[in-house]
């Protein structure tokens, strides 16, 4: 599945308990319908991503930067502290394409390293992998 939206945050990358990282972002993505009375509805639907590949691809995903997405969606459900049902949308995020942003994507520089079993990907735009 592919999804086009804007960040709604920057991205943060966290560290699980199996010490693997995650980066974590959400995105909205906006559509619009007309109704029976032939008014516009503006509908926005948000969701909160995660991208396993690789985390330094968190500093290009700032707040307000437009991507196109590809993976899968999940559902998930709970009860908030008011006693309250809620529902979100998960997306799993397997690709990532930029469409711009605030920061540039040339300033990426790039050579894959490994340094205390982490991997830094520094390089240019074109060694990037989306």
């Amino acid at each position: 599945m592919n999804i086009t939206g804007r960040l709604t945050r920057d991205a943060e990358v966290r560290t699980t308990s199996q010490n693997k990282q995650v980066v974590n972002f959400s995105v909205a993505t906006n559509d619009s319908y007309r109704n029976q009375q032939g008014e516009r509805i503006e509908q926005a639907t948000f969701f909160d991503c995660s991208y396993w590949i690789t985390p330094n691809v968190a500093k290009l995903l700032t707040k307000g930067t437009l991507v196109e997405l590809s993976g899968r969606v999940s559902t998930r459900a709970w009860t908030g502290n008011d006693g309250e049902a809620r529902a979100g949308l998960n997306f799993h995020t397997s690709q990532i394409k930029l469409h711009g942003g605030s920061r540039k994507i040339e300033s990426v520089q790039a050579t894959a390293q490994v340094e205390n079993n982490k991997v830094t990907v520094q390089g240019t735009a074109e060694d990037l992998p989306f």
